[in-house]
């Protein structure tokens, strides 16, 4: 049995889907949801969980963003095209998020059995190829030099780039994050980057190397393949999946006995994300 299969395949999970409920709230919400599954699942007092969510018109940054010479004039263009703009808790350089994007976190429980960082990209990559079984053998994982927040990591069809994975450590849990460009234009979300990055550094020289957007090596997976995928129909997609291969799938969002150490991670990642705005000025 493969790694996939011994973590999948008639083991019992959880399924939390906020991918309607999330739209209106900010994303820091959810990283605070999936730093609190990483400690319970972590603990084994949850069990492992599949979350999707979804937040409209949001940038993601990341720390190296938060860093460049003229931040705030960056911040500025994505304010002037109706985004609002935060610095995330995880590796990684700004990513769109918006109604046509899904994001899904896998959260593991490292336990009992370390899993290193390549095992946990490779199951997100596996998990989507199983999501997208049409497309599985098209599906490629390396860097798309030109896109936003490019990784090794990257996911693509023909050279087209309409996903990214990213991935969060925290007290022996795992959460292994993807969004996936489902819906409308990749190349007008790489635009919007590209503009970013073009306020952010003015010409200027800095240590750090970032990313040359070309827009045309990034798209929707809509634009991709031809068809008029959703994001509700993927959502769909993961919930067959999750039923078809897993013993028992519990459908449950937060509980009650959750909300305190939600609050926590909540109000830590809120005042970290104040921190770092404040010092842009």
């Amino acid at each position: 049995m493969s790694a996939f299969e011994d973590l999948f395949v008639n083991k019992e999970w959880r399924f939390w889907d906020q991918s309607m409920s999330g739209q209106s709230s900010s994303a820091l919400e959810s990283f605070a949801a999936d730093d609190m599954l990483c400690e319970l699942v972590g603990k084994n007092e949850s069990l492992p969980t599949i979350r999707t969510w979804v937040h409209d018109q949001t940038v993601v940054l990341g720390i190296q963003d938060h860093r460049l010479p003229h931040i705030a004039k960056g911040r500025e263009v994505l304010e002037q095209q109706g985004y609002q703009s935060i610095v995330r808790n995880s590796g990684g350089l700004a990513v769109v998020l918006d109604k046509g994007v899904l994001n899904v976190s896998i959260v593991l429980s490292e336990k009992e059995k370390a899993l290193d960082i390549g095992a946990g990209y490779d199951i997100m990559v596996e998990f989507i190829q199983h999501i997208f079984p049409d497309y599985a053998e098209r599906i490629e994982a390396y860097e798309i030099v030109g896109s936003y927040c490019p990784g090794s990591y990257d996911l693509s069809i023909d050279g087209k780039k309409f996903a990214g994975i990213s991935q969060r450590r925290l007290r022996s849990g795992i959460a292994v994050q993807i969004y996936l460009c489902i819906e409308g234009s990749g190349s007008k979300r790489a635009n919007l980057i590209k503009d970013f990055y073009a306020a952010g550094l003015q010409g200027e020289p800095t240590k750090f190397i970032y990313p040359q957007i070309v827009p045309e090596v990034m798209a929707s997976l809509s634009e991709i393949t031809g068809e008029e995928i959703t994001v509700q129909d993927t959502v769909i997609h993961i919930q067959r999946f999750m039923n078809h291969v897993m013993h028992n799938v519990h459908m449950q969002s937060i509980q009650p006995s959750e909300t305190d150490l939600y609050l926590y991670y909540l109000t830590r990642v809120v005042e970290r994300n104040q921190k770092m705005l404040s010092k842009i000025g």
